[in-house]
């Protein structure tokens, strides 16, 4: 595979385990074990949403990366990294998984915002 091609599948495949991480509703329950979104009206009636981070120590740590979108896709690269490097089969599949993920969800927002 050319370098182009890897840094692309890598790109794609840290972007999208990152949004999975910090976004996704499927992994809140994960993060509300660390942070909890509170959301208040401004003056302008628009609504903002703030994290109150919970715990001390690790768990205040960990509640901090995942409030994040830069410390957690630097955290989530490294690990696809480390798995490309320890298991590279395995890390393979995983970043084709993860960057197919991702080009769908781009293409998915493109064509929505077309349709509109």
């Amino acid at each position: 595979m050319s370098g182009a091609l890897s840094f692309a599948i890598f790109a794609l495949a840290s972007f999208r385990l990152t949004r999975l991480i910090v976004f996704d509703t499927i992994t809140a329950p994960f993060r509300r074990l660390f942070h909890e979104e509170q959301e208040e009206v401004n003056e302008q009636g628009e609504v903002e949403t703030y994290i109150v981070i919970k715990g001390k120590g690790l768990r205040s740590w960990i509640g901090e990366l995942l409030s994040c979108y830069w410390c957690t896709g630097m955290w989530c690269t490294a690990a696809l990294l480390a798995i490309y490097i320890f298991f590279p089969v395995i890390s393979m599949w995983l970043n084709l998984l993860l960057a197919i993920a991702a080009a769908a969800g781009l293409i998915e927002a493109v064509v929505s915002k077309l349709v509109k």
